[in-house]
């Protein structure tokens, strides 16, 4: 039985209907889907321009869907109805949920089973922040590269969402960070605990070489092409590189597939190499056969990250809050380079607001 009728609502949706320019966004009108067994009905309080959905506005992202669909890699929202097999106490609370796409919509029906709770004490722009990047940086910090207090880090694009949320969770576990980013965004790397320096600096790798004479004994690198090879050499003895993207190949034309295949095989062959060094290629959906525990792990990794928002220990780098309506200016936006964190998508003002 279904909880809360959904008939007669009208969901509005941002459409990407194939490789196009910003402006190609197309806004639609559709009704509401039922919830079916198992699955949940959100009203969308928060949802984000992350850089996947970068990639796929271009056609690059490496598994995404046919055109035409619906981005929107998470979300915040409040369960609006429930399918059978589903408990009715969910009705009303807020969750977070990853979806790779879909979520650039008012009302997203999800599976209950891939609900994570945001605390009371978080707004839904915040905790929308942390969701993708939230998982992504944790994971790699904690369960790749390990990391303990007292060593030394390297973040490529310490300004991102994904970067900017690595250089806190690693401050917050008593590591030092060096960060890349255009000199515009170097007082906010400062503030966040990290040394700055610009990745535009024709002696950047000597310069960082100078930071941290014997290595780092992490590097997490988004953005792969032949730069992948300095970021190796970066590494002390039993240092791990993450790599996490292509973001070198984001506006090359041809396969989105090539780049990832040929960065991967890269990184296996250097663990084939008696060099103590480790390279690992991170994909947060790994794991996704045994959903299981897959679903365990990420409620686990996202609730450490919630509770260090609630606490304060790692600051929301909300870049923008922008009307779903207003989807071109916030891909403009999230696209300039000029912004620090996560440009966040909330419903328009004739919709519930964002708490």
């Amino acid at each position: 039985m279904i909880t809360q009728a959904t008939d007669q609502r009208m969901v509005t949706e941002v459409v990407l209907p194939g490789v196009v320019a910003p402006e190609g966004l197309q806004i639609r009108q559709r009704p509401a889907a039922h919830p079916r067994a198992g699955q949940a009905l959100l009203a969308m309080e928060a949802t984000g321009v992350s850089f996947a959905e970068q990639q796929m506005r271009r056609g690059r992202y490496y598994d995404q869907p046919p055109f035409p669909f619906v981005p929107g890699y998470d979300l915040v929202g409040r369960v609006e109805a429930v399918g059978a097999d589903v408990d009715p106490g969910l009705v009303g609370r807020r969750f977070a949920a990853l979806t790779k796409t879909g979520g650039w919509a008012s009302h997203v029906v999800v599976d209950a089973a891939d609900l994570v709770e945001v605390p009371d004490a978080v707004s839904s722009a915040d905790a929308e922040t942390l969701v993708v990047n939230g998982i992504t940086a944790w994971q790699m910090l904690h369960r790749v590269a390990r990391i303990r207090a007292g060593q030394t880090v390297l973040v490529m694009g310490a300004n991102g969402g994904v970067g900017s949320t690595l250089v806190q969770l690693a401050r917050s576990a008593g590591v030092r960070v060096i960060g890349t980013a255009s000199p515009r965004h170097h007082d906010t790397l400062r503030h966040l605990g990290a040394t700055p320096v610009d990745y535009r600096d024709p002696d950047l790798w000597a310069h960082l070489r100078e930071l941290a004479p014997d290595g780092v004994d992490a590097v997490f690198d988004h953005v792969g092409g032949e730069g992948i090879v300095d970021s190796f050499r970066m590494l002390a003895p039993g240092g791990t590189l993450v790599s996490y993207g292509t973001a070198s190949t984001r506006d090359d034309a041809g396969s989105s597939r090539v780049p990832v295949l040929k960065l991967v095989a890269r990184l296996f062959l250097w663990n084939l190499l008696p060099n103590s060094r480790r390279a690992h290629f991170f994909n947060i959906w790994a794991g996704r056969r045994r959903p299981e525990a897959f679903r365990a792990k990420l409620r686990a990794d996202l609730g450490q990250v919630f509770a260090l928002l609630g606490d304060g220990v790692v600051k929301a780098q909300v870049a923008d809050r922008i009307p779903l309506s207003r989807a071109v200016e916030a891909m403009r936006l999230a696209e300039s380079g000029t912004v620090t964190g996560k440009v966040v998508l909330v419903p328009d003002p004739a919709s519930a607001p964002c708490s």
